[in-house]
């Protein structure tokens, strides 16, 4: 029986020239593959237990969960070649030709690697921050991964972006040092209100939204922005905080809902574009 069983990994598969792939090179191949990921779960078990008694930040060690996997991927995929019999010289000339291969049609995938190495290191961009892309798309970062980087929109919808527009182009990250936000509100009102009043009675309307933010240096503030053609236009300038922050719509919602519920309190009217019609 024994010997039947060793008869078997020992036997070739196939034959190339002076080069045979025998069934124990593949079970070999295949251990060490599965050995690497069964190490890395384990570490990553072990960090997250660790980070959850020394209050670690998650952030961080979301990095070196991802380098981790990384080094010892690799590691276990030059162990398996290595047990198929490719030798380090041979890996060389594989290289070689891998390098002319990224020369031709491999360079955004390797652009796109280094590139989510970089944002990696350097922190710009990490899991849960809120960014704003350059075409105005506002999205959650859920994953940095190899070739992309995953944002959940304020949609729920999940897009996938090239590591390199992240470090090619200039991103709006709206919680890289903090998650405190500033929105600016715009309303208007008719011309003839009492200015005063319009003040009091947005302040009034901001001190009855519970996300309203009062700190020092950070108080919510009306500003007369414009006299423009139908009304007088204002700001409402607000602080916002938290899981908030990622939901600018709502916000927004928020607020003018307030606004208009408090100027019909307080008897200001809101203008409707106006055109003069002259008839000859």
């Amino acid at each position: 029986m024994m010997e039947n069983l060793q008869n078997w990994l020992a036997m070739p598969l196939f034959s190339v020239g002076s080069y045979s792939l025998e069934t124990i090179e593949i079970i070999s191949a295949m251990a060490y593959f599965i050995g690497a990921m069964i190490v890395y779960r384990l570490i990553v078990r072990a960090s997250t237990a660790a980070s959850k008694r020394s209050r670690a930040n998650e952030k961080d060690l979301y990095i070196v969960h991802r380098v981790l996997k990384y080094v010892i991927y690799g590691i276990g995929i030059l162990l398996a070649l290595s047990s198929l019999g490719v030798s380090f010289d041979r890996l060389l000339i594989v290289a070689g030709a891998l390098g002319v291969g990224i020369g031709f049609g491999l360079q955004s995938i390797v652009n796109n690697f280094v590139c989510g190495i970089i944002i990696l290191f350097e922190k710009s961009l990490r899991v849960g921050d809120f960014v704003e892309l350059p075409n105005g798309l506002l999205g959650e970062v859920r994953e940095i991964n190899i070739r992309s980087t995953l944002l959940r929109t304020v949609d729920n919808a999940d897009i996938l972006v090239p590591n390199s527009d992240f470090i090619n182009n200039q991103v709006n990250n709206w919680t890289l040092n903090d998650d405190v936000r500033r929105f600016s509100i715009r309303f208007s009102v008719a011309y003839g209100s009492d200015i005063a009043l319009v003040r009091k009675a947005v302040l009034k309307a901001a001190e009855n939204v519970p996300l309203t933010l009062h700190r020092d240096n950070i108080m919510p503030d009306v500003m007369l922005t414009e006299l423009a053609s139908s009304g007088v236009d204002f700001i409402l300038s607000v602080w916002v905080e938290g899981e908030w922050v990622k939901r600018p719509g709502l916000v927004k919602s928020h607020y003018l809902t307030a606004i208009y519920n408090s100027l019909r309190e307080h008897g200001l009217e809101i203008p409707f574009p106006q055109v003069d019609v002259h008839m000859r």
